[in-house]
């Protein structure tokens, strides 16, 4: 599955805050904050700094005439490493088929044998274990030494696992190898997201979101077909080891090529780099700087006052009101990550094959199904642009379970038929491919891409890069669960794994309903909003507790209308929790013929599900 985005997310000076005194520290000359009379309490460097390898040279960093030009090839960079990541999740689809593999790592014949089935799930869900602790190392590292210190970092790690991937000689050794990989693919999935937000301009949100996710399951597509080609090859341990030993080539791509490049201004205005900090937003904005300039300091004294806050732990186990803020968002990011696998998109895509095959096709036919399937996948991304902004991260997600659910059923059952010898045989498998390629499309304009932009937009910036991390965690549980039991579900309950996926769609709708407000056409001003004055979990009692406050923005449940003052106004008819007196006088006017349909149309509509 696919990493964040760098998405529409400004370096906005959200809180003015008063020094601490636990958090002075160092503090360079002349170094003030925007009314020139306190000094910003600077943090001393981190003393381990020296020993990370790279980093930010303002004489090494990429000049170009044009800011656009700057910030258009940060984005396509931030494509091309999460098109790393796409290839890397996708590369084991077909090495896990290959019969050389198989044999060389003990797990030959895997039909019928559980010890087998065990083994091959878990060579490809260990991967995950390393994901997971990669994005809680770099994380911290990221605010420690720097962004591009911590992505070459990562790419050190993902390169000893390439390299031992692909000389693997037995099972041990490519476990081994895929955590190490792991290690380095979490990292660099946790940072290029929150490296390239804050370094390029926000203009271009659109365009950008579909590059990246187009590459990233670009990368996805790739790795299959490349393996598809490979197989052909005669030598089937080369078959094999070539799309490992290709990961390679993007790695050295990322981690000498991101030392081009300018490091976060948020991060080096945050260690005292104040001059440093201007000439990468003179090279990445038009116009004058100064104003985002001062709402970065104005950032940094909030993060140097909250510091404490600024911890896997406190965000986890918090002991103030501002740390159980921080708990509430991270359970959030953690839950939808684990709920975007749960829909079952890594079924699909890592086992399509096997799914293609326990539908009556041929092991050959079965492989070029499941490649186009990625292709028509990867299309399908195009699509998010267009719902997510204008439907909303809610309606967007609901309505995309509610198909996926209604396509797995359908599914499912057309797959209990395809594995029974007759006459219609071949009909059914074919309408169990058609709604594969159906459900991955869906799943690609849906929920692929609300996971990784939802945290950009929930999170302070004081914390964005551990919020980061935590979403990271999340994907890596998710992944690493779904990946390790598919084997099993396909061996045991067979045309089951796709209705088990329907009723795991419908489990996860009412956690959208109730659990998630709706963050598009809002700030990260708004959003704090949310989660300072919200009471409640459940998103429409914290709406009307909002309401109660007399705060006009109160209708978490769906977007606000830029375009309507009236929208926002306390007492107009588009409440979500209760019913107004407008509302009741409506629904008054209706037919007792037409009234179900109105009220049920106004709900559906103030719960931001229309």
């Amino acid at each position: 599955m696919p990493p964040k985005t760098s998405s529409d997310v400004e370096v906005s000076g959200e809180h003015e805050v008063i020094s601490n005194k636990k958090n002075a520290g160092y503090v360079p000359q002349d170094r003030k904050d925007e009314a020139g009379s306190d000094t910003i309490p600077y943090p001393e460097p981190w003393k381990y700094e020296k020993y990370f390898v790279g980093g930010y040279s303002q004489s090494r960093m990429l000049k170009f005439k044009k800011p656009k030009s700057m910030y258009t090839t940060i984005n396509l960079f931030a494509g091309i490493a999460i098109m790393f990541y796409g290839y890397d999740q996708g590369v084991m689809s077909q090495v896990n088929l290959n019969p050389e593999y198989q044999k060389l790592m003990g797990i030959s014949p895997v039909e019928g044998n559980s010890r087998n089935v065990a083994a091959l799930g878990g060579i490809v869900s260990v991967y995950y274990g390393g994901t997971l602790i990669g994005a809680l190392i770099a994380g911290s590292l990221a605010d420690r030494c720097g962004r591009i210190k911590a992505i070459v970092f990562g790419s050190l790690w993902a390169l000893l696992g390439a390299v031992l991937q692909a000389s693997a000689y037995n099972i041990a050794w490519m476990c081994c190898a895929r955590v190490i990989a792991g290690v380095g693919v979490g990292a660099i999935d946790c940072v290029v997201p929150v490296w390239s937000a804050e370094v390029s301009s926000h203009q271009a949100r659109g365009a950008f979101l579909a590059i990246e996710f187009f590459m990233n399951i670009g990368g996805l597509a790739l790795a299959y077909w490349i393996e598809y080609f490979a197989y052909l090859d005669p030598n089937k341990v080369m078959a094999w080891r070539t799309p490992l030993a290709l990961q390679i080539v993007f790695i050295f791509i990322i981690g000498i090529g991101i030392n081009f490049f300018p490091e976060s201004p948020r991060w080096l205005m945050k260690v005292g780099r104040e001059e440093e900090s201007r000439n990468i937003l003179k090279a990445t904005r038009n116009g004058d700087v100064e104003e985002e300039l001062n709402n970065i300091k104005k950032v940094v004294r909030f993060e140097l006052a909250t510091s404490t806050s600024n911890h896997y732990w406190a965000m986890i186990f918090p002991k103030d009101r501002y740390s159980r803020q921080l708990r509430w968002r991270v359970v959030l990011a953690v839950w939808l990550q684990i709920m975007q696998e749960l829909v079952g998109i890594g079924v699909i895509t890592v086992y399509a094959v096997d799914l293609f095959q326990d539908a009556g096709f041929s092991e050959q036919l079965s492989k070029l199904l499941a490649g186009f399937n990625n292709l028509s996948y990867m299309f399908s991304v195009i699509f998010a642009v267009i719902t997510l902004d204008r439907y909303g991260r809610r309606s967007t997600m609901l309505w995309g379970a509610v198909g996926m659910a209604l396509i797995l059923l359908v599914a499912g059952i057309l797959d209990k038929y395809a594995q029974i010898q007759g006459p219609h045989q071949k009909s059914y498998g074919a309408a169990v491919a058609a709604f594969t390629f159906l459900y991955t499309a869906t799943f690609g304009a849906t929920w692929l891409t609300t996971p990784w932009l939802y945290p950009t937009e929930i999170f302070p910036l004081n914390v964005r890069a551990k919020g980061g991390a935590w979403s990271v965690v999340g994907w890596s549980i998710g992944n690493g669960i779904i990946t390790m039991i598919t084997p099993f579900l396909f061996q045991a309950i067979s045309y089951g794994t796709l209705l088990l996926l329907f009723g795991l769609n419908i489990f996860c709708i009412p956690f959208v309903i109730i659990m998630y407000p709706e963050t598009a056409g809002r700030s990260l001003e708004q959003m704090d909003t949310f989660f300072e004055h919200g009471n409640s979990w459940n998103v429409f009692k914290s709406s009307h507790h909002i309401r109660e406050q007399g705060i006009d923005d109160w209708r978490w449940t769906k977007k606000p209308k830029s375009d309507n003052p009236a929208d926002l106004a306390p007492d107009s008819n588009g409440e979500t929790a209760v019913k107004s007196l407008e509302e009741e006088e409506k629904d008054a006017k209706q037919s007792w013929k037409k009234r179900p349909i109105y009220t049920f149309r106004r709900k559906a509509s103030n719960a931001g599900l229309m």
